[in-house]
């Protein structure tokens, strides 16, 4: 995932309470239009551009929770970060309890699913809104260590004033994502929040350290698991005379034989029959084992799913098809390889797409690199010489319009989507008045 950037908001040495007066001064000249004292660091003031064209009131109140208490519940058990909660819990509570600080634990939209620490602190949390099934996106909240750590995938701390809502100002946070360390997607993130007063440059490093441990434990648990797989695999595999895959219930491949090495495949979310048409695979047969799946791709490539949908706010690209739907998560930079080749249907060459990506068009190496990785997920529905989407299959793009799809994404291609959408936003409400 390479190296780590941590954003501290409290500069080493610095007096917290002269250094709140001074955010206050910087935020109210970035409301008024003034001149600040001193330029807001850049995570913030990208941050609070992105609010303001999202809508956020700077006075506006704290959120009222967006999920009930029976949806909290369902979607604490669909969260692997629920494995490794006693852990988070054992690492931060204890200098919570000492610092005063609340400890949050979201999932990858921002909506808080856990929450502990001491009652005085929780107390001060409930005012704050920051309750168990409340949206701490950017959008929903304005700046903030969760939404904004979420938006620009990376460490965040956020102190006193740099928070965009007024009513805010009295808190400081910590916030870092947790990824899933299978393939680097964000499957939640970890925050600790206290009084202003309390603030301190090392909790940022604190939390991103218990994040980086919650993702070494799951990747051991899902190493083990994958184990066990193989071994119940192994003698099945031994008698096969075609190719055949062994994966766990999520497509990662624990065995194979007579293919190629294939790190996961994308398997329907529901398989209705025997066989289905598998990205990377074409159709293939499925046969239930404890634990996860044997896969025997047949040879044929058969038709690939009728509509693709790619969903900037995930990312995420979604495959609906005869054989059941599919999805995978999307890092930014293949969001944006996949936006370029649903903008240009008939087409890009590596040195377009390097153009449309990175604003010059020498870097083929890249380009080729990335468009191989997404040619392993999405098999038959990417086409080259040059790179498109199959001409067999109908493209949609969600999100476009949405000024916090792909924050930390400075492609030229997501900044003419962006303008675009911005133009035709602005033509419609004139149509209306």
């Amino acid at each position: 995932m390479g190296e780590e950037r941590l954003d501290t908001a409290l500069p080493a040495g610095a007096d917290p309470q002269r250094h709140a007066r001074l955010l206050r001064r910087v935020h109210e000249a970035a409301l008024t239009g003034g001149r600040p004292p001193v330029p807001p660091r850049p995570v913030i003031e990208e941050s609070w551009e992105r609010v303001r064209r999202y809508g956020v009131d700077p006075d506006g109140r704290c959120p009222a929770p967006a999920l009930r208490t029976e949806e909290v519940g369902r979607e604490r058990g669909d969260s692997p970060l629920e494995e490794v909660l006693p852990l988070i819990g054992s690492a931060l509570l204890g200098a919570g309890e000492q610092a005063g600080h609340v400890m949050l634990v979201t999932d990858p939209r921002g909506v808080i699913l856990w929450r502990d620490g001491a009652r005085d602190m929780r107390r001060l949390a409930d005012g704050a809104g920051l309750v168990e099934g409340a949206a701490w996106d950017e959008g929903s909240t304005g700046t903030n260590a969760i939404g904004t750590a979420l938006a620009v995938g990376r460490p965040v701390q956020v102190y006193s004033a740099e928070h965009y809502v007024r009513g805010l100002h009295r808190l400081t946070c910590a916030c870092a994502p947790v990824h899933d360390p299978r393939d680097g997607r964000v499957i939640g993130a970890i925050d600790v929040t206290g009084p202003a007063a309390t603030a301190h440059a090392s909790t940022l490093a604190l939390v991103n350290a218990v994040a980086r441990l919650a993702e070494s434990h799951l990747r051991g648990r899902h190493d083990a698991n994958l184990e066990r797989l193989r071994a119940v695999a192994a003698p099945l595999l031994a008698g096969m005379a075609g190719p055949a895959l062994v994966v766990d219930e999520n497509g990662w491949t624990a065995a194979a034989v007579g293919t190629g090495p294939v790190r996961r495949v994308l398997l329907p979310r529901r398989v209705d029959g025997s066989s289905a048409w598998i990205p990377s695979l074409g159709e293939c047969r499925l046969e239930p084992l404890p634990g996860g799946w044997l896969v025997r791709p047949s040879g044929r490539e058969a038709a690939p799913g009728s509509q693709v949908v790619l969903d900037l706010r995930g990312p995420e690209v979604s495959v609906s098809g005869p054989s059941g739907s599919w999805s995978h998560r999307l890092t930014v930079r293949h969001a944006e390889v996949l936006l370029v080749l649903a903008r240009h249907r008939r087409g890009r060459t590596a040195a377009q797409l390097s153009q449309a990506l990175f604003g010059a068009p020498d870097r083929l190496v890249t380009v080729r690199a990335e468009v191989s990785r997404l040619r392993r997920h999405l098999g038959g529905l990417l086409e080259s010489r040059p790179y498109r989407f199959s001409d067999r299959v109908e493209v949609r793009v969600r999100g476009a319009d949405d000024p916090c799809a792909l924050p930390a994404s400075q492609a030229p291609e997501v900044r003419a989507a962006r303008a675009e959408a911005a133009q035709g936003t602005a033509a419609s409400q004139r149509s209306v008045t």
